[in-house]
Order: C-alpha cells, then sequence, then structure tokens
C-alpha cells in the first residue's frame, strides 16, 4: 500500500480512509521546516520568560498561574531540589489527568484516522510541537501501535481533550494500546514496535491534545460510508420499482430541471442509469397479472412447466364504459395487479426528492469536514514570524477546537439518516402488504395452504431499525452542558454526535440490505407471473386465457363473442412481446444476490439469508455489480 504524504494542506479524505485501513505516512521536509520554527520560537519566549497561555500558566480555570522557576515544595524546610522542570510536568500531567475516557474501545480504524489527522495538523507549524515528537507520532502510527480510546468522554470543546489524551498517553509510554492485534499496556506495545517514549516539552502536551481529530475521523469515515450507502439506497429503490414495474415519467430529466437540487438532480439521474433497458418499467398496465393462489386445478396437467401459483385479471364489462369509451380504444378493459393511474406512490415517485435532500446533507457535512481536515485546531496558536510588539500577538488564543462547524453538519446528517431508511422500509412494506404491492402475493410467498409466512417478519426487523434510528437522531449539539469550572461554557457535543452517524450509517445499510433482499423476491414473482402469462398465451386460444379472467359474461350473452375477440387481442399481445425484464445494472445487482441467496419458494429459515444481503450491502458487493454493468 503506497504511504500517504502529509504536508498539513493537502490530505483528502480517501488518503484519510487509506491510513484508517492501514496505509503508512512520511512527513513533507518544508512542513517539517515550520514546525521547527514555532518549537525554537516557543523555546526562545520560554528564556525571556514571557508569559504564555498553556505553556508557561496553567490551563483553562488555571490559566491565570504563572509557572514557577522550581516547585514551590522545593522551598520547604530540609527539602532537597528535585530537578523537576514545571513545563515538562505542566505538559505531562495535562495528558495523564485528561486520558479518562469509558466505554468500549474505538475500532482501530478510527483510532488511526485520528492519529493521522492529528499529525497532518501539527505540520502546519503553528502548534509548537517539536520535530521529534511529531516524528514520534507518525512512527507509532506507521508500526500498527494503536491506543486503546475509550469512545465516551468528549465534550468537542476544547476539542476531543479525553480521546486525544489516550493517544498522547501511548506516546509516553502509558496507557493501552493494540499492537499485532493484541491489547497491552502501552509501553509494551512501543516495546514491541521498536519505539522508545518520548518527554514532552513548551506546549506538546496542548498540541497533542487539543483539537477536533475525534469527531473528525468518526465524521470523516461515516461519510465516506454514507457516499456508498447512498448508492445502494438508489439501487435498491430501483430494484424495487422494476418489481412494482413502475412509472418512470417522475425521474425524466426535464422534470427536475425545473427544481434543480443537486441531490434530486444527481438521484433522478442515478434512477435514469440503474433502471436503463427496463421493459418492467412502464409496461401497459393490463399485461401485469394479479396473483391467485394455486390450486390443482388452476393449469392444465399437460403445461409443459406448471408454476405454483395462479394468475388472473378482471374484465370491465361493455355496460360500465360509458363515457370512458376513448380510454377502453387505447387500453384493453382488463385489470390485473396493476392499476392504471398516472403515478405510483410517494415512497416510489419522490424518491429523488427524498433520497436527493439526504444526499444534499451528505454533501454539506463532506464540504465541512473537507476543510477541517488541513485545519489548524489547537489553541492558543503560534505565528512566529508575524512582527509584533508583545507575544500576545504571536502566539494567540482563539477558539477553533470548538466543534460546532462540525457538529453541526452532524447534527443534519444524524436527522437524514432516518429519513432515508423510513422511505426504504416503506418500499419494503409495499412490497410485502397485498394492499399496496400490484399484485404479488401477500408477505411475497405462495402460502396456498395458509401455513408460510413468507417476508413478513423482514418487515418487522427494518421497522425496529427505523425506529431506533429515529429515536437516536436528536441532535446533540443542541445540548450544551459547560465545563473547566465555567471557563468552557458552551460546548459543542460534536464529539457524540460524529460518534452517533458512523454507527447509524451501519444500520442504515441495514435497511436498504432488507430491502434489496425482499425486492429481489419481487422482481422474481413479477417475472414469473408476466412469463407465466406469457406462457399461456404463447401455447393456447383465447379460451384457455379467458378462464384467468374473472367477470367474463355468461355463453350465451350477447356479448360474450366481444370478450373473446377483447381476450384475443390481450393474449396476441401476450405472445408478441419480448421477455420482460429489469435495468441491466439491476438485473446485475439482482444476480449477484442470487449467486448468495436462493428465490424463497417456501418457507425456510432467513436468519443467515439476512445476515447474507447485509455482508452484501457492507462489502459492496451488489452496488460493485451494478456500477460494473452501468458502465459495461
Amino acid at each position: 500500500m503506497k504511504s500517504i504524504h502529509l504536508d498539513g494542506q493537502s490530505l483528502t479524505g480517501r488518503q484519510l480512509l487509506a491510513v484508517a485501513h492501514g496505509a503508512t505516512v512520511e512527513l513533507d521536509d518544508d512542513a517539517l521546516r515550520k514546525v521547527a520554527r514555532a518549537a525554537e520560537f516557543l523555546a526562545e519566549q520560554v528564556r525571556r520568560e514571557e508569559p504564555i497561555y498553556g505553556v508557561s500558566t496553567g490551563f483553562g480555570s488555571n490559566a491565570d498561574k504563572l509557572l514557577g522557576a522550581h516547585p514551590l515544595r522545593d522551598e520547604l524546610p530540609g527539602a532537597k531540589p528535585s530537578g523537576r522542570s514545571l513545563h515538562e510536568e505542566l505538559q505531562t500531567n495535562l495528558i495523564v489527568t485528561h486520558a479518562v475516557c469509558v466505554g468500549e474501545p474505538f475500532a482501530p480504524e478510527v483510532v488511526r484516522a485520528m492519529l493521522c489527522i492529528r499529525v497532518n495538523t501539527l505540520l502546519k507549524g503553528h502548534s509548537g510541537i517539536r520535530v521529534q515528537t511529531l516524528q514520534a507520532l507518525a512512527a507509532m502510527l506507521n508500526a500498527g501501535v494503536v491506543p486503546v480510546v475509550p469512545q465516551l468522554g468528549s465534550v468537542g470543546a476544547s476539542g476531543d481533550l479525553a480521546p486525544l489524551s489516550h493517544l498522547a498517553i501511548v506516546l509516553l509510554g502509558g496507557g493501552e494500546a493494540f499492537f499485532e492485534g493484541q491489547r497491552m499496556p502501552g509501553a509494551d506495545a512501543l516495546q514491541r514496535a521498536g519505539l522508545q517514549p518520548v518527554s514532552l516539552s513548551y506546549k506538546e502536551g496542548l498540541a497533542l491534545n487539543n483539537g477536533t481529530a475525534q469527531m473528525l475521523a468518526t465524521g470523516m469515515l461515516a461519510v465516506q460510508k454514507l457516499e456508498d450507502l447512498l448508492d445502494t439506497a438508489d439501487l435498491a429503490a430501483a430494484m424495487t420499482i422494476d418489481a412494482f414495474a413502475g412509472r418512470l415519467g417522475a425521474f425524466a430529466e426535464e422534470v427536475h430541471a425545473l427544481r434543480p437540487h443537486p441531490g434530486q438532480v444527481q438521484v433522478a439521474a442515478n434512477l435514469r442509469s440503474l433502471l436503463g433497458g427496463s421493459t418492467l418499467a412502464d409496461i401497459p398496465y393490463h399485461l401485469v397479472p394479479k396473483f391467485r393462489s394455486w390450486l390443482p386445478s388452476s393449469w392444465e396437467s399437460d403445461s409443459p412447466q406448471q408454476p405454483n401459483f395462479d394468475i388472473g385479471w378482471e374484465w370491465v364489462p361493455f355496460s360500465q364504459r360509458h363515457g370512458r369509451e376513448k380510454f377502453y380504444q387505447r387500453f384493453k378493459p382488463f385489470r390485473g395487479g396493476k392499476k392504471h393511474q398516472p403515478q405510483d406512490s410517494y415512497s416510489l415517485r419522490c424518491i429523488p426528492q427524498v433520497h436527493g435532500a439526504v444526499r444534499d446533507a451528505v454533501a454539506q457535512a463532506r464540504r465541512v469536514l473537507d476543510i477541517e481536515l488541513n485545519a489548524v485546531t489547537d489553541n492558543p496558536l503560534v505565528f512566529p514570524d508575524k512582527q509584533a510588539e508583545h507575544v500576545e500577538q504571536q502566539v494567540i488564543s482563539a477558539g477553533h477546537f470548538h466543534g460546532m462547524p462540525l457538529a453541526l453538519a452532524m447534527s443534519y446528517v444524524k436527522a437524514a439518516i432516518p429519513v432515508l431508511a423510513s422511505i426504504s422500509e416503506r418500499r419494503l412494506n409495499k412490497l410485502v402488504d397485498p394492499a399496496t404491492n400490484d399484485g404479488l402475493p401477500a408477505f411475497l410467498i405462495g402460502n396456498e395452504d395458509g401455513t408460510e409466512s413468507g417476508f413478513m417478519i423482514v418487515q418487522y426487523t427494518a421497522a425496529a431499525i427505523v425506529n431506533d434510528l429515529t429515536s437516536r437522531a436528536m441532535p446533540a449539539s443542541v445540548y450544551s452542558i459547560p465545563t473547566s469550572a465555567n471557563a468552557e461554557d458552551h460546548v459543542s457535543m460534536g464529539a457524540n454526535e460524529a460518534r452517533h452517524v458512523l454507527a447509524m450509517a451501519d444500520d442504515l445499510g441495514k435497511v436498504l440490505a432488507l430491502e434489496l433482499y425482499t425486492a429481489a423476491q419481487a422482481l422474481d414473482l413479477r417475472r414469473q407471473m408476466i412469463s407465466a402469462a406469457r406462457d399461456l398465451a404463447g401455447r393456447a386460444d383465447a379460451r384457455a386465457l379467458a378462464v384467468k379472467v374473472q367477470g367474463a359474461p355468461a355463453a350465451d350473452a350477447a356479448d360474450h363473442a366481444g370478450f373473446l375477440d377483447e381476450v384475443e387481442a390481450l393474449r396476441a399481445e401476450l405472445a408478441s412481446g419480448d421477455d420482460y425484464h429489469p435495468g441491466t445494472a439491476v438485473a446485475a445487482a439482482h444476480a449477484a444476490l442470487r449467486d448468495a441467496i436462493a428465490f424463497l419458494d417456501r418457507d425456510r429459515a432467513l436468519d443467515g439469508e439476512v445476515a447474507a444481503a447485509v455482508r452484501l450491502v457492507v462489502d459492496g458487493t451488489l452496488l460493485a455489480a451494478a456500477r460494473s454493468a452501468g458502465t459495461a
């Protein structure tokens, strides 16, 4: 894996993802010279006994306490000089007392991303860290030493103090770390990796733990995951549209040009691409039969391949067509699975508007995170080359550690995730409900004996996940709890926000997997039913097809001959058409799913299949198949 070059200016999300999953980093020489300049500047100011926050003063509510030349306890009667450096002690104590997070550790990829972000921001040369300390941090990352960072403890200002202290404490030879898959004391991890612990100098503790690396790392990993899930959501929707033999007019380019929200326009284009080549979408409604339960008398005994279901239509009598004669000149008077109407339900018709709005939320988060990726986020900021009368004009206390830009961006995404999951679950529910699935069997199973549940409980699982996502969507960013004796009296809670989004993205993927799993079953059933109608039309006459039509006039009725003529027209149209199939990209994704999960002909255990469907979404198999077919 190629090493990622870090210069503090040009780190990208894809590069961060590569480092998170094992790539090493190399440090830019020009950037290191800036780092050295800032560290030398701070050392010179200390020699001049200049009061500098976090360097020669305490932190937070202790900012008014200046460090002395030696510990006060050295002045106790009979005390011997300790030789302790208060400057080093200040920085070390900052790290060891702030590493107090609790809970399960972050996954290694999150921690590696945090390390990469911290190294990159320190390379900007405004933090005062020494070159050798920064190189030691990069060496720890490259050696595969992964500090144990419990997930709970950051309020998002001053940055992610506690979790970043868990990173830094391992650099000092403390804390815990994972190395080669084993959890061990930090000192042991360094030793096994051939590394030495470091001692901290002026402001280095503050440089290491004052910043937004946790919320940025989790946010970036979440957005990377969500960008693929957005495409997966479009794929799931497209497969469901094909399973419904849905209507494509709502996705037309000229339609979305009139309301050109970027995400909406992109989703409509994605759907047109995914459904390209479909002959199920926009199929004439009268060619789509309605499911009926199989009976021994459903099909002729000499049928070459007798389906395990029955099909049928309802005929519209001549007496019910008054005022609608022109309509029935264009459309055949048979009601099957599809209603003749110009539009589908909102969960199908409004996919661009809903999916697109979620895309825009994620795009906004991406914009914010990309800026943060190459930003300085600690405090105070060092400007060694600025011409100034006083040191306070060169070492400036500001608030770049405050995570509110990230927190609000994550709040937006956090609210959007349940929206995408919810519309997916609504489509899934529409597929299994015989009142809304346009002629498919209830719960997508034959169930002629009344013993089968089919996909009934799959929808329950999706509903449970959507409810859970919804209950977690409350923004953390609106609940500031002051800290540090009210010195930090407004905090962002951005670390919690980004952590929630990363976990919620995983659960969104599960809902989309359930829709794809269900849509594949519905698509197979739709094609089987239309194929059964075409097979019957191709090998039999109008009278055989008429058996499948309810509402037929009696054989001696005056309109019986007209009825048979109309059945013959239906038969001829069914027999003459090509096989009806989904879009090319949808078909490729469907085939990839069927390679792992067979069609459900009869009830069986579904737990392994549900887990397999989730894996196919997580590892990108279905999305890759669709993308490959779309570019073939």
